[in-house]
């Protein structure tokens, strides 16, 4: 459904696209010569407020500005209809890399980045080879975001059982896309290692923003048992996160380390988009990056993994945890699932 309506919303951009690039808009147009590095960053609905997937990126856009001296912005997109606009701008605005973040900003990353072919971009949550015309110069910022959730799952399972607490977990993913379920895959994986009984409750809120909806399907799941809550859907995840806090389960936040949350948080399944962010912008910077292909951020390669644990799980759990993280990083552990049945 999300799908349909994102395409229903792109073609008015569309055809703004069409026109601008017919009318030879551009660096060349705009007078604005891009320098090495240069970036420009465009976030997803969320926007810079979510407190994980957005912020992280905008974290990311800063540290690469401070550490690289090159010139960076921020675009905030409130509706998916802001994709193309918003990814014309930066690159009309002198942009050496243009980044889009996210999974839904595909269709107009593609479109943009085949009309500028001298401009770099780079998407993330999205595989290059998926984008309608792989264009050259554009390349994915993927994660294993199945192994941050495996590792969630776990502990959550591992700390119920030294409580002796019923082993119920809930996860709340915003939309059914890739990333989002790689993450309640995982989950659900590392739930069921840590205790073949464990049952696990998940629903998607069909939003990114609105926590209220979060919330609500979090109150559902704790209604009927969970005792520690995963939200997997931005800034409408923090509404799940506040339906534990005010239940007194567990809560498990997801991208940015959101302990700071309160007590009740257990952990986050933490994924460092700011790291993929402020990487991207290393090689535009000394000329190493290259489009048609994509870079994977794994617990080995330090772009996923857990989040300061609670100092309420025992000592014992969270070091058979760090046993368990270095098995996936050794390759031992293999085959957590990416997907949801």
């Amino acid at each position: 459904m999300r799908n349909r309506k994102f395409t229903a919303l792109l073609t008015g951009s569309i055809a703004f696209v069409l026109v601008a690039a017919l009318a030879g808009v551009g660096l060349a147009a705009s007078g604005k010569k891009a320098a090495a590095g240069d970036t420009c960053l465009v976030t997803d609905v969320g926007g810079l407020n979510d407190r994980g997937f957005n912020t992280l990126a905008n974290r990311g856009r800063l540290a690469g500005e401070k550490s690289l001296g090159v010139t960076t912005r921020v675009l905030q997109s409130t509706k998916e209809s802001d994709y193309i606009p918003n990814l014309l701008s930066c690159v009309q605005s002198g942009a050496d890399l243009t980044i889009g973040v996210g999974f839904l900003m595909a269709e107009a990353m593609n479109t943009v980045a085949v009309r500028f072919p001298n401009s770099k971009f780079a998407i993330i949550d999205f595989p290059f080879e998926a984008l309608a015309s792989k264009p050259a110069n554009t390349r994915g910022l993927l994660f294993r975001e199945q192994e941050a959730g495996y590792l969630a799952g776990w502990l959550a399972i591992k700390t119920l059982m030294s409580q002796k607490k019923p082993l119920t977990i809930g996860a709340v993913g915003g939309l059914k896309i890739p990333p989002v379920d790689k993450f309640i895959a995982g989950y659900i994986a590392g739930a069921k290692a840590a205790n073949p009984k464990a049952k696990v409750l998940y629903g998607y809120s069909q939003d990114f923003v609105d926590q209220s909806k979060c919330k609500e399907l979090s109150l559902n799941h704790i209604a009927r048992g969970s005792q520690a809550e995963f939200q997997v859907a931005g800034q409408c995840g923090l509404g799940t996160l506040s339906a534990a806090k005010d239940k007194g389960v567990w809560g498990i936040g997801v991208d940015a380390d959101q302990g700071y949350l309160g007590a009740h948080m257990l952990t986050s399944a933490v994924k460092r988009v700011d790291v993929a962010v402020s990487r991207t912008m290393t090689q535009a910077k000394n000329g190493s990056f290259k489009g048609f292909g994509n870079t994977t951020f794994s617990v080995r390669a330090g772009g996923v993994g857990l989040g300061v644990i609670s100092k309420k799980v025992p000592a014992s759990i969270i070091a058979a945890e760090k046993v368990l993280e270095k098995r996936i990083k050794s390759g031992k552990l293999k085959g957590i699932p990416t997907t949801v049945k």
